[in-house]
Formats: C-alpha cells, sequence, structure tokens
C-alpha cells in the first residue's frame, strides 16, 4: 500500500507538471508575457498552494509556529534543493534584466520575515504589509514586462502554435488541473512516505523537518525539473523565485489574517539565515556568467544535504 501511495503520488505529480508548464506557456503567448513573468504569478502561486494549505491548517489546528517553519523550510528547499537540481539537468541562463528586479523584491521578501521575526511575531498588519507589497510587486512586473518586446518561446514553439486557435480557457483549465494534480500528487507521495519512515524507525521530527517540508515543495521540483528539460529555463527560475516570494508575502500575510504568528525561537535561531543565506547564494551563482551552471547547482545540492545533516544531528542531540 505503501508503494503505491509512493508511485501514485509520483505519476500525479509528473503528469501534473506537464500540463502545468504547457499550459502556463500557451497563456504566456496568448498574453504576450513573458513565460518568466508565468512563472513568477500563475505557476509561482500554483505551485506554493501546498505550503499555503499546509499552513492554514496548522494555524486552525493551534500550531501556527507550524506556518513559519514550512515557509521557510519550503524557501531553503527551493533554491538549494530544486533550483540545484534543475540547474545539474540543465544549465539555466539568467536574464539580467528581469532577475535583478526580482531578485531585489526576494531578499526584500527576506529581511521582511527576519524584521518580523526580531518583533517575535507576524500581526494582521504587518501580514496586510506583505500583501500589499505582493500585489505592487506583480503590478510592476506586469507593466515592465508588457512594455517589453516578448521574443517567443525557443521550445514548446510549435506545440503552442498549434493550441493557439484554441480558446484561452483550455489553456488556463490545462493550469488549474495541472496544479489539483500536483497537490494531489504531493499529498499522496507525503503520506507514503511519512508512513514508509515511520516503519523505518525514524523519528517524527526528522519525518517534519525533512519529509514535509520537501513534501510540500514537489510542486514546484516537478514543475521546474519538466521546464528545465523542456529548456525553458524562464519559467523554470521564474517558478522558484515567484514560489519564494508567494511563500513569504501571501502564505505568511494570508495566515497571519487569520490568526498572528508568533516566531519559534529555535527558527529564528537558525532556519531563518540558512533561508538568507541561499537567498544570497543564489544572487552570487547568478551574476556570474547570467547562468547558473551544473557545478553550482550541484554545491547547492551539497549545501542543502549538509543543512539536512545538520537538523538531524541536531534533533538526535
Amino acid at each position: 500500500m505503501i508503494w503505491l501511495l509512493l508511485i501514485f503520488g509520483l505519476i500525479l505529480l509528473v503528469a501534473g507538471g506537464e500540463l502545468l508548464v504547457r499550459g502556463a506557456v500557451a497563456v504566456a503567448r496568448q498574453y504576450r508575457v513573458s513565460p518568466l513573468l508565468i512563472g513568477l504569478t500563475l505557476v509561482g502561486f500554483g505551485t506554493s498552494t501546498p505550503e499555503l494549505v499546509t499552513s492554514l491548517q496548522a494555524t486552525l489546528d493551534g500550531s501556527p509556529g507550524i506556518a513559519v517553519g514550512n515557509v521557510v523550510g519550503s524557501n531553503i528547499a527551493n533554491i538549494l534543493l530544486i533550483l540545484g537540481i534543475t540547474a545539474i539537468i540543465t544549465p539555466l541562463a539568467v536574464d539580467p534584466r528581469t532577475f535583478r528586479r526580482d531578485i531585489v523584491v526576494l531578499l526584500l521578501a527576506t529581511f521582511a520575515l527576519i524584521g518580523a521575526s526580531f518583533l517575535g511575531q507576524i500581526t494582521a498588519l504587518t501580514g496586510a504589509i506583505f500583501i500589499a507589497l505582493l500585489a505592487g510587486y506583480i503590478r510592476f512586473a506586469y507593466r515592465q514586462e508588457s512594455a517589453a518586446p516578448i521574443t517567443a518561446p525557443a521550445t514548446l514553439a510549435k506545440t503552442v502554435d498549434r493550441a493557439q486557435s484554441a480558446p484561452l480557457w483550455r489553456h488556463i483549465a490545462l493550469v488549474i488541473i495541472g496544479i489539483g494534480l500536483t497537490i494531489f500528487g504531493a499529498k499522496f507521495l507525503v503520506k507514503g512516505a511519512i508512513e514508509l519512515a515511520t516503519i523505518m524507525g525514524i523519528s517524527e521530527t526528522i519525518i517534519g523537518l525533512t519529509v514535509v517540508a520537501v513534501g510540500t515543495s514537489l510542486p514546484e521540483l516537478v514543475t521546474s525539473v519538466i521546464a528545465a528539460v523542456k529548456k525553458q529555463s524562464d519559467l523554470a527560475f521564474g517558478n522558484i523565485i515567484g514560489s519564494n516570494i508567494f511563500n513569504i508575502f501571501f502564505i505568511l500575510g494570508a495566515v497571519s489574517l487569520v490568526q498572528p504568528i508568533n516566531i519559534p525561537a529555535d527558527i529564528m535561531a537558525v532556519d531563518i539565515w540558512v533561508m538568507l543565506g541561499a537567498a544570497l547564494a543564489l544572487t552570487v551563482f547568478a551574476v556570474t556568467r547570467w547562468t547558473i551552471t551544473r557545478i553550482e547547482g550541484a554545491v547547492m545540492v551539497t549545501a542543502y544535504g549538509a543543512y539536512i545533516g545538520w537538523l538531524a544531528i541536531s534533533a538526535g542531540a
């Protein structure tokens, strides 16, 4: 039964990621905006849905601290693990113009969360500010991308061109179905992994720090890998940056409107700084030749492995 859950979850994730990428690129072409912008918004929000559901449920269950851990852990995994794996599969070209804009917003979101952590709580007012900042960022990005000449994606062109005559709602339906499949796939895969880890005698602490954090990031992993394989590096890159921005500004913002979120001291002591370090490492790797190479991707994955190893040692101490 456990292996069936794992296999079924993986199948749903792959199928959902395929539909999500295909639909997102088609929407980008019909609206004449870049795949990067679609990755930052539509795909970024969609693949962040598991984090949103998990964080809201944790808050309603009286464990608001899990919301922060979920977001911080997912942001670390998104950059070091997922972007690292994606770069290993194929080096990711970075657009200097859009990167300068988006990395500034990502760093702003990261420092905003750090600032809220020093206050010890994310209040409803802080959450409202987070959501307002996100809305302003999306508006600015859309206006900037719409004003710039859009080049057609190098790949998927024939497939998307054939679909140009199809109504827009069909492409949007593909995106929605893709998001739904990735969410359910992640749910089944995480459930199976937790049961397997329990049988193997792994502590619940380690399961929570690894399986759950990575599990809610699986949609980003599948979407980014599929986009990378199809040579849609803009979509893969935008998906990760967009998801991380959404995780902080929207998820924590929305959850804090339901109930103020207290920041756990242990997350403030270490994990939030690892999240900042990951964002800074991404910045350095991206601006060097404006490409994230396979070697840099391997360094990121290795760093994530070291982080997980540290968590395991700390939990067992």
